[in-house]
């Protein structure tokens, strides 16, 4: 799972942006808003959409869970046959009500059942928590995993106290559960409320 630069998208630069993370390469965005609206109509798409069900159907169970940001990562499995490595990362935020960011990364960890791993972060952006665990897949998926889905979930209360940033990876890969509880945390490791980039003027040459 190594690779080469970061490259920044450009939503890192609107106005309304208020998390930025760093994904390392061979992350790919999905649009989730277009494939959950194709999804609406895939009983009657013709061609190669009609291939895409598994992806469109879950499209909409993110949205519905809150996601506001997904890339499919495809990496190589370095440590084992050299096969492909599939994972999903999504970006959702949770409400809450407002306690020290300590406490809400803690209830967050604390509240997840089937818990296999828990770990506190001590992050650049401030307190969070990493948790592994495994889950059924959902039978309208038709992934065929036989294995279930492994799934670390990064807690990361945002600096008002009041929201929390859920940053999760789930993959089929069960056996690379330690590797991806590193990718997670290096990405979480990335974590920023306050605009990170240099403003864009910052840049440009000056001019006599």
């Amino acid at each position: 799972m190594s690779g080469a630069a970061y490259m920044i998208d450009e939503s890192a630069r609107s106005e309304d942006a208020d998390v930025w993370f760093a994904l390392p390469p061979g992350f790919v965005p999905l649009p989730l808003d277009e494939l959950a609206a194709a999804a609406r109509d895939v009983a009657q798409a013709e061609g190669p959409l009609t291939g895409l069900g598994p992806v469109l159907r879950l499209a909409q169970l993110l949205l519905e869970a809150g996601a506001v940001h997904c890339c499919l990562g495809l990496h190589t499995d370095d440590e084992g046959d050299g096969g492909p490595l599939l994972s999903l990362f999504t970006l959702a935020w949770r409400g809450t009500d407002w306690a020290p960011r300590s406490v809400l990364a803690g209830r967050a960890a604390a509240g997840t059942q089937g818990a296999e791993h828990i770990e506190t972060l001590d992050l650049l952006c401030g307190p969070a928590s990493l948790v592994q665990m495994r889950l059924n897949e959902p039978p309208e998926l038709g992934l065929g995993a036989p294995g279930g889905l492994l799934q670390v979930t990064a807690y990361v209360p945002c600096l008002d106290g009041r929201r929390v940033a859920t940053l999760s990876l789930a993959t089929t890969a069960v056996e690379h559960a330690r590797q991806y509880r590193d990718l997670l945390r290096d990405i979480a490791g990335t974590v920023s409320f306050e605009d990170p980039l240099p403003d864009a003027s910052d840049d440009e040459p000056d001019k006599d």
